[in-house]
């Protein structure tokens, strides 16, 4: 059964999980960030939108602290940020392809197990590998456990990626045009399995992506970027052409 989406006012009324404040980020001379501020709640699924070099992804990566800001701040889940409160789910998807679909879920948790059981699939304790198969569960990939990871789909592999999310319990979940390299069924079934988790689970899930239409049939919200500005920020069924406007940059005069 899916998920009703969450009440958008109890939503944005309450604390933010993922917050960018006037944030900033420079490469040499070049500024790619320009004072942005985006914030994301939980059990709401946000659509970053933007033309190539429009700053998606240094957004995210900077969300993600995986780029230093120069100015601003980034904050997650109101100011106690420790590194399983986030978790990526990338446009190549970085499974272990001989490793069973169990053992790279159970990954998630490495975090919280002593060293040397977390570096042998063996030694996962079994507490582990019930909360992982839940997870595979979840994401509707319980049969395809025991599996290699390699021999499942595209589509299949990004499930798999959002359910070791699941398995780190991380409250934000960070998506880099994660159905880019799908097809348009899978796209779809990703795209809706990210919603449905933000609203069911309550995660804050920021998704790039490349496809306004995917935004506007499964975001709560959605943020325009052009020149690493925002520039537009709303409810997706009333951006219109405003969306349409961010790719015109893309179409040679």
């Amino acid at each position: 059964m899916t998920a009703q989406a969450p009440d958008r006012e109890r939503v944005v009324a309450g604390r933010a999980a993922l917050e960018l404040r006037g944030c900033e980020v420079r490469f040499g001379d070049r500024v790619a960030l320009h004072r942005v501020d985006v914030a994301v709640h939980a059990g709401e699924l946000l659509a970053v939108l933007g033309a190539n070099g429009s700053g998606k992804s240094t957004l995210l990566r900077a969300a993600a602290g995986l780029v230093p800001v120069s100015g601003g701040s980034v904050t997650v889940a109101g100011g106690r940020s420790e590194r399983a409160d986030v978790a990526m789910v990338f446009q190549h998807v970085h499974l272990v392809g001989r490793r069973s679909v169990l053992d790279n879920v159970c990954s998630g948790g490495l975090g919280r197990l002593p060293l040397r059981a977390s570096l042998v699939p063996a030694l996962f304790p079994r507490e582990l590998r019930e909360e992982a198969m839940a997870c595979l569960d979840r994401v509707g990939l319980a049969d395809r456990a025991h599996d290699r990871a390699g021999r499942l789909s595209g589509g299949q592999q990004q499930r798999v990626a959002v359910a070791r999310a699941l398995c780190q319990r991380a409250r934000v979940v960070l998506a880099d045009e994660p159905v880019s390299a799908l097809d348009p069924v899978a796209a779809e079934q990703v795209l809706a399995l990210l919603s449905e988790l933000a609203h069911a689970e309550g995660l804050a899930v920021l998704a790039v992506l490349h496809q306004p239409q995917l935004a506007r049939r499964h975001a709560d919200r959605v943020v325009g970027l052009r020149d690493g500005r925002v520039v537009l920020d709303g409810d997706p069924a009333g951006l219109g052409e405003a969306v349409d406007a961010l790719y015109a940059a893309e179409v040679p005069a």
